[in-house]
């Protein structure tokens, strides 16, 4: 299975492929150097107002950019839990599993297959 890239490594990836020091790109989006390297080394996270200009700076998308966001999405799980029980208790299990060392690979695999019976 490929490593997966956090946010702030595929920042740090895009800026150096596209040869902006951190100064540079902290000073085009206008942040501190500081923040943005917590940024790139997982500390911090861009708010949503930061990730439009990180994406204009390094020539992407804010799409791309949330796509290596690997925060869970709280307030979205709590949404969907409160509209059908069905889905907290399913993700209490997810939960559960996960302390017991279920890989997350594992659960993704199952979950692309449970997407791909459901195309056909």
């Amino acid at each position: 299975m490929p490593t997966i890239k956090t946010l702030g490594q595929f920042i740090r990836e895009r800026r150096e492929k596209k040869d902006i020091s951190l100064r540079e790109l902290a000073r085009k989006v206008s942040v501190s150097a500081a923040f943005l390297s917590d940024v790139e080394l997982g500390r911090r996270f861009p708010s949503d107002d930061l990730l439009p200009k990180i994406a204009k700076a390094l020539e992407t998308t804010v799409e791309e950019l949330r796509a290596y966001d690997a925060r869970p999405p709280i307030e979205d799980l709590k949404r969907i839990s409160a509209s059908n029980p069905a889905y907290g208790f399913a993700l209490r299990r997810v939960v559960e599993m996960a302390e017991k060392g279920l890989p997350a690979e594992d659960l993704t695999k199952v979950l692309d297959r449970v997407n791909q019976g459901k195309r056909k």
